[in-house]
């Protein structure tokens, strides 16, 4: 990444305005797809959107122990949610899902493309509240079967704001700029990909 200001793009928004700018379409295109897919209907469909989860917290998962991205980012170890998937999984005696492809991210990681991604994963975390409601419906909860829709201890909307705000704070220039925007997006086609495959 860029070290120089006079290389780096200025912030005229905040990143995660730029980002939700740069892919409103995908998103909404996603959740109508998880919606459409009923997950909340049944355990065994929402069965179906944790291995949905599985997939792409196992993805991204690495990133979370990248030292790179740990000096500048907030708590990233503790924004980790792929043991909790697991254990939600196992809560409802459902097999993992074995690997369909390799990784996302292994050993090095791309800064500006993993920024994407993270902004995705964070979001839908903060987007959970409400689908941790409706499996609530089905007698999950932040302690069985729902863990990994569990918001933070200081509460959602300061997690998000602790995020962004770093995210705001690092310097890319516009190439950087470009490739986080485009790592968002292959987030979410990603997960656009999973919801099909797994809910067809």
């Amino acid at each position: 990444m860029s070290a120089t200001t006079e290389q780096a793009k200025p912030i005229e928004a905040s990143r995660a305005k730029l980002l939700k700018a740069e892919t409103t379409d995908t998103h909404s295109r996603l959740d109508k797809s998880i919606m459409a897919g009923r997950p909340f209907e049944s355990r065994e469909r929402y069965a179906m959107f944790l291995t949905v989860q599985h997939q792409f917290h196992r993805d991204i998962d690495a990133l979370y122990s990248n030292p790179d991205l740990d000096r500048i980012l907030p708590d990233l170890a503790g924004r980790r949610r792929f043991g909790d998937v697991e254990q939600d999984l196992g809560d409802l005696a459902v097999a993992a899902p074995a690997p369909a492809t390799a990784p996302a991210f292994h050993g090095e990681a791309d800064i500006p493309t993993a920024l994407g991604w993270l902004y995705v994963a964070e979001g839908s975390n903060l987007g959970a509240a409400f689908l941790i409601k409706e499996a609530a419906k089905l007698g999950l909860s932040e302690e069985f079967g729902a863990r990994h829709l569990a918001g933070a201890p200081e509460g959602r909307g300061l997690h998000w704001k602790t995020f962004t705000a770093a995210l705001d704070a690092i310097e890319l220039d516009q190439d950087e700029e470009a490739r986080m925007v485009e790592g968002a997006r292959a987030a979410f086609r990603r997960v656009q990909g999973l919801v099909s495959e797994v809910f067809a």
